[in-house]
């Protein structure tokens, strides 16, 4: 266990004074193998570093990143606002609405929160904006229900756990629905209360018009999701060919809506390439430090601990919960992923909790910490897509943390959320 605290402590220590994640998880990696005298292994570190970055399951990462800056390129987020905008945006606070359901629609086609902040961010601000909503409520609004992208299929968070814990993608996929539907439909509850408390603009009425235009130009984007995850859940596809499918659809739309140009394919190359390096790297890197808690049987030691003094379920997801949720402020959900899980799993499969439920937990617990400071990933990008200072962006997030939180305590409480729909089409799980 001392070697766990040297790692982990050396790792945080390391974040919090500005080093890059990848250096820090390297450092605290080295820190770890002189503690324990294991030096003269050293040559293991860059082949375990390849061997993590390499993996089969983790091909589909750099699809997916690529198919959600081509559907920002060729105006597909675009589409996607104005159809929800067509639908809902008359009612009270509409453009508040419209906010949370062009996020859930997008998440089904790009997977990623930045890509939600990216794509919609300054769309969504601008128009709350024109309308009369505070520029800070407009941002963190934004903000919060990118939280969605992450949850609902096809997710990359969820692609590096079924990695992690070697889960079907196809049983995760599904099982994010309903808890997406739910992170969703907290944020609307939540803007219907305000609603009798604020005084929220309303949107001018479309005609009809207007709406069939809306929704036959948005046809094409909301058919997207159906069509990945279909290709993966009924067995036409693996995870890594949808990522390609979704690649090709986005072009083929992109056409349609005469939007390719070279220009734009190679600044969405470029981007996708520079994320996924990013990605890989940080993958890379912190297989070594899984590498050096297996050798060193770090995550047996902790579950014995973990299970000496914790004696229920319950207590152990209350634990979990804090320990994400605080640690998400701080670090990035992938790294995050990658060092704790080899440390929870054994305990979580002691306590009896399914696999894909604590994915669903993990992931959650993990998104919240990017819309909260000091080091929220997602108020950084926001703070720069739309002018709001970051100070004044981290007040006004504050009460919209509210939503997801009590979502994810659901989910925490009724295993049914998550595990009905995959139980109901892939059947139950063997034990």
């Amino acid at each position: 266990m001392t070697l766990g605290f040297v790692v982990i402590g050396s790792f945080m220590l390391l974040m919090m004074i500005g080093v890059p994640v990848t250096i820090a998880i390297g450092a605290g990696t080295v820190a770890g193998l002189y503690w324990a005298g294991l030096m003269d292994f050293a040559l293991v570190f860059p082949q375990q570093i390849i061997e993590g970055a390499s993996k089969p399951a983790l091909l589909a990462i750099p699809f997916f990143i690529l198919a959600g800056n081509l559907m920002n390129a060729v105006g597909m987020t675009d589409k996607i606002f104005n159809f929800a905008l067509a639908l809902i945006g008359s009612v009270r606070a509409g453009l508040a609405y419209v906010n949370v359901i062009a996020s859930l629609i997008f998440a089904g086609v790009s997977g990623a929160a930045t890509a939600d902040i990216a794509g919609l961010g300054q769309i969504e601000v601008r128009a709350m904006r024109e309308r009369g909503y505070s520029h800070e409520f407009a941002a963190a609004l934004t903000v919060a229900t990118s939280l969605v992208g992450p949850i609902v299929p096809p997710s990359i968070s969820l692609i590096v756990y079924a990695w992690l814990a070697n889960e079907s993608v196809a049983r995760l996929f599904l099982a994010g629905i309903v808890p997406g539907l739910l992170v969703a439909a907290s944020f609307i509850a939540y803007i219907r209360v305000m609603c009798e408390f604020q005084d929220m603009p309303r949107e001018e009425p479309k005609n009809l018009t207007q709406i069939r235009h809306a929704i036959l130009d948005g046809i094409p984007a909301l058919i997207a999701p159906c069509i990945i995850l279909g290709a993966i859940i009924f067995g036409f596809a693996t995870a890594t060919e949808a990522g390609v499918i979704a690649c090709v659809y986005t072009l083929i739309v992109g056409v349609f809506y005469r939007a390719v140009s070279f220009s734009m394919l190679w600044t969405a190359l470029k981007e996708s390439a520079l994320l996924s390096a990013l990605i890989m790297m940080i993958i890379g890197a912190s297989q070594t430090m899984g590498w050096l808690f297996a050798f060193e049987q770090v995550p047996q030691a902790f579950a014995t601990g973990f299970l000496d003094a914790i004696d229920s379920r319950a207590m152990f997801l209350v634990f979990v919960v804090v320990l994400l949720i605080v640690i998400g402020c701080f670090m990035e959900a992938t790294p995050a992923k990658i060092i704790l899980l080899p440390l929870l799993l054994p305990v979580a499969d002691a306590f009896g909790v399914d696999r894909v439920q604590f994915g669903m937990i993990i992931t959650l617990a993990l998104l919240i910490g990017i819309a909260t400071p000091p080091m929220g990933v997602g108020l950084y990008l926001m703070s720069a897509v739309s002018g709001v200072k970051f100070e004044r962006l981290s007040i006004a997030i504050l009460p919209l943390l509210i939503p997801p939180f009590v979502a994810l305590i659901l989910i925490s409480v009724f295993p049914a959320i998550t595990l009905w729909l995959p139980d109901l089409v892939m059947g139950p799980a063997a034990p």
